[in-house]
């Protein structure tokens, strides 16, 4: 037992005693180190802090470590929202195309794309899931959504920077592990928390419930342990926004306007630029149950249980001027202003012979969800003192679910409007004439549309360590990990619409908030806008359309199915001398493929379709890939002092492509003429990674660090586009359509990160971080598409301050992110600008049993802007603040 206790306590002994640290691939500890560890006690921001630096110092590779204060408190209410704070991470609020949430749901590390970062939960997968249809069915990423992972769960969360070839593979440019507490982690034979509390959030002026409570209980042999938490949380939502939601058209040199104002050819001017109103409840339920046995010292048992299930009503108003239905065929009124090739002001009068000026969309998902969840069970066993062994067996299953689309399309406005572009920083000034009150004046609708998304994988890994007493290798990790991951959009049935319009006539209309779009800035309609209320719409579209499981509202075309066998083989040798440590490995992935999805055959007759609904005809795509790959992996660590650590690193890492790149369904908008499609011959993306770190821990709780990376990435991942025929399924014509394709191309990401962490005499402290991400991505030959990464942000830094003694503590913090490319708009590429927030939170310890906290997140009320690559405005949000008072009780 004395090898354990000597240098393998960095390279071994704590990867292995917080559950895998990065992967369920890693072998246990002795069973009385891990009872040594497992027993601390840590409370407070001063002890989390310390805790977590002294984590990050002991491992053998580069990491970030946040320590929870107490069982399940994390300095937010987000995993997101804690990780974000973190040098080299960044967040962001939403995925696909869903515009700008207050919490943060996506994380990506190092300038690149959240699906770039591999998500796990005490090392093994998780099974992802969205409650936005977008997300659902179109953007369908490899990241985690961590709206439904409550902070309430965590013990820890570890960012790993570099890589190891025990280390799930998925990963390009790290993984951030979550893991929770375990039974026999506790002091206490009985442990009880509970806390009891409420969120207000100003902007819907709304105040719901957040409950959670966790029970353990622990034999006095410490050979027996069962836990369980729940948690209910339930939130209002109300977001203020406006968007272009057609981007900017251009002028055809031929459009009937020409001929009286030629000044007007080819000039560019804002497509539905609209008041957008959203409202949603979010309803998160769930729980975790874990069971612990060790029949006898060498050999520890686990049971291991986690759902978590997010209810999302939601509601999308989007007040709309039609400038498309008029601008081509209509001169403005004098007056009109023309910069930059962009029509930025003009006025129009009304035309009788115009079908309209404006268009009103009203979506309400009443049974929007999301639901994750995990079952495993471990075994682990140090058969001597030379050789110790764990086994897992897990399953893993995401859902989202879109069972209803209630849409109604109203024409809305006779007696002209106009606009005014003020920059992407500013909103867009727009107005209607006379717009029509509650009507259904040329309506329109899709009434229901059934989406369900799967995301399952069963999995079985076992993990070995060899310890050796000679020379410099101090052990040898090996082992095998074979995994069967499904990713399925399914959209199986619709409905008929019947006579909604005349059912919703009469009815009695809501209105928009009369400070609508204050936090916006800006002129253009909002305060005191009729909409049919979300319950009308519904019961109008339940009453009055004919839901058709016959197969006639099938639509083929969102649907697709990948399978992945993945079998991975790895061996890592750790070695050790008097002031350095190291390993080196290989991992081996084989990964079998199989990829369906059906094709619209458009204005193609010379095909025999497979299938045919209201939607088109379809033919059957199915094709089958093989990827394998030597993943090497180098991490060296040298001590100067005890206080001064220097690490090198050299990695190969692989991610997947996009389940919507490979398979996406085709969407289109029959709007603007373009649309969305998938590309099963994509390579997986290969990052060549090096990592250099010095840190100085110049005092308790004190940290001076600096981080050179680089990653080269191969078969990286970015979007072109082309012409394709589709049939028009409002007129059912065959009509060109703007497609945006994903293709392998190359990038690069180049950065430094700073790290400063000082502790003030005994109460007070302060961090802060800086990150620099350089990402380029090489542009197709004849393409004039940006070179940005997703994800990238050149800056990003965070600022936060805390006081703390017996009884009362205080933290501030700020955090800030430059502007970075997000991703494709139908076929724009589109950046969300720059933005900041600022949290804070406070703490009152009344008892020793009890205590009182108030968070405060988004202080600051930022807006959310958008813009597209040559310019122009896309969208602005605001969601405002929230306000967290919680009592919390221990026993």
């Amino acid at each position: 037992m004395k090898l354990r206790k000597t240098a393998l306590s960095a390279s071994i002994v704590f990867a292995l005693s917080i559950g895998g640290n990065v992967a369920a691939q890693t072998a246990p500890a002795s069973s009385q180190e891990a009872t040594d560890l497992d027993t601390v006690i840590v409370t407070g921001i001063r002890g989390a802090q310390e805790k977590s630096l002294d984590t990050k110092r002991d491992a053998q590779s580069h990491i970030e470590v946040v320590t929870a204060e107490d069982v399940g408190k994390l300095p937010a209410h987000n995993v997101a929202d804690t990780l974000q704070r973190l040098p080299g991470v960044s967040i962001s609020s939403s995925s696909a195309n869903e515009g700008g949430f207050d919490e943060n749901d996506r994380v990506s590390l190092r300038g690149t794309s959240p699906s770039l970062t591999q998500t796990l939960v005490n090392g093994h997968t998780i099974g992802s899931a969205d409650w936005f249809i977008l997300s659902q069915t179109e953007t369908v990423g490899r990241s985690v959504s961590y709206s439904l992972l409550p902070s309430e769960i965590v013990s820890q969360a570890v960012v790993n920077k570099t890589s190891q070839a025990k280390f799930v593979e998925g990963g390009a440019a790290g993984s951030v592990n979550v893991i929770t507490r375990k039974p026999l982690d506790f002091a206490n034979q009985i442990s009880a928390e509970g806390s009891i509390g409420a969120v207000y959030s100003d902007l819907p002026s709304s105040t719901k419930p957040q409950v959670s409570g966790l029970f353990n209980y622990k034999n006095d042999a410490n050979t027996f342990g069962f836990m369980a938490q729940a948690f209910y949380q339930e939130r209002e939502l109300r977001r203020d926004g406006q968007e272009i939601v057609g981007g900017f058209s251009t002028i055809a040199p031929d459009a009937p306007v020409v001929a009286t104002n030629p000044d007007l050819a080819g000039v560019m001017y804002p497509n539905l630029p609209g008041s957008a109103y959203f409202t949603q409840t979010r309803e998160r339920m769930g729980g975790l149950i874990e069971l612990q046995a060790k029949p006898s010292d060498d050999l520890t048992l686990g049971l291991s249980a986690f759902y978590s299930d997010m209810d999302a009503k939601n509601y999308n108003r989007n007040y709309m001027l039609w400038t498309g239905n008029f601008v081509p065929n209509q001169a403005p009124l004098p007056g009109y202003v023309i910069e930059n090739g962009t029509l930025v002001k003009a006025d129009y009068a009304a035309d009788p012979s115009a079908p309209g000026y404006g268009i009103y969309d009203m979506i309400s998902r009443p049974e929007s969800a999301a639901k994750t969840g995990y079952t495993t069970f471990d075994a682990a066993w140090d058969i001597n003192e030379s050789f110790s062994l764990k086994t897992q067996i897990g399953y893993t299953k995401g859902q989202g679910e879109t069972p209803t689309q209630n849409i109604a399309e109203v024409v809305t406005g006779r007696s002209g409007g106009g606009w005014q572009v003020r920059g992407t920083d500013n909103t867009v000034n727009w107005y209607l004439n006379n717009p029509s009150g509650p009507t259904t004046d040329g309506f329109g609708t899709w009434g229901i549309q059934y989406y369900d998304v799967i995301d399952k994988e069963t999995w079985i890994t076992s993990d070995a360590t060899w310890f050796s007493n000679n020379g410099v290798l101090s052990s040898v990790d090996f082992g095998v990990r074979y995994a069967d991951h499904t990713r399925e959009v399914n959209s199986p049935y619709g409905s008929d619409p019947g006579d909604i319009a005349g059912a919703l006539e009469g009815t009695s209309p809501g209105f928009y908030p009369g400070d609508f779009g204050s936090g916006l800035g800006g002129s253009f309609p909002g305060p005191g806008v009729w909409y049919f209320t979300q319950s009308a719409l519904e019961q109008a579209v339940k009453n009055n359309s004919t839901v058709r499981k016959d197969g006639a509202r099938h639509n083929y075309g969102s649907e697709f199915n990948i399978n992945e066998e993945n079998t991975a083989l790895y061996v890592q040798a750790n070695f050790s001398g008097d002031k350095w440590s190291g390993n080196a490995g290989l991992r081996y992935v084989d990964i079998q493929q199989d990829i369906q999805f059906w094709r619209g055959l458009g204005s193609d007759a010379t095909i025999t379709p497979d299938v045919s609904s209201l939607f088109g005809n379809f033919v059957n795509v199915r094709q089958n890939n093989k990827h394998d790959r030597v993943l090497p992996s180098v991490n060296f660590r040298y001590n100067f002092a005890d206080d001064l650590i220097l690490r090198l690193a050299a990695s190969q890492t692989m991610t997947l492509p996009d389940y919507s790149a490979l398979a996406g369904a085709v969407s289109l908008s029959n709007l603007t003429h373009t649309g969305t499609a998938g590309n099963p011959d994509l390579e997986p993306i290969i990052s060549t990674n090096f990592d250099a770190s010095l840190e100085w821990y110049f005092t308790e709780r004190g940290l001076l660090a600096a981080s050179l990376f680089s990653m080269d990435l191969d078969n990286y991942v970015r979007y072109a586009t082309e012409t394709r025929n589709y049939v028009n399924d409002q007129n059912g014509q065959v009509e060109p359509y703007e497609v945006t394709l994903p293709i392998n191309s190359d990038g690069k990401v180049r950065g430094i990160e700073l790290t400063y962490e000082q502790p003030i005499g005994d109460y007070f402290g302060i961090s802060a971080n800086y990150t620099y991400a350089d990402g380029e991505a090489d542009v197709p030959a004849g393409n004039d598409a940006t070179d940005a990464l997703v994800g990238t942000s050149k800056d990003t830094w965070n600022l936060s301050a805390f006081f703390e003694n017996d009884r009362f503590n205080a933290r501030v913090a700020y955090t800030y992110r430059s502007s970075f490319y997000h991703g494709m708009l139908r076929a724009n590429e589109y950046f969300q600008d720059d933005f900041g927030t600022l949290s804070a939170s406070f703490g009152w310890k009344a008892t020793d049993w009890m205590s009182i906290t108030l968070d405060a997140l988004n202080l600051n009320d930022p807006t959310l802007s958008y813009y597209v690559a040559d310019g122009h405005p896309q969208a602005f949000y605001n969601n405002g603040r929230q306000y967290y008072l919680n009592f919390r009780f221990k026993y």
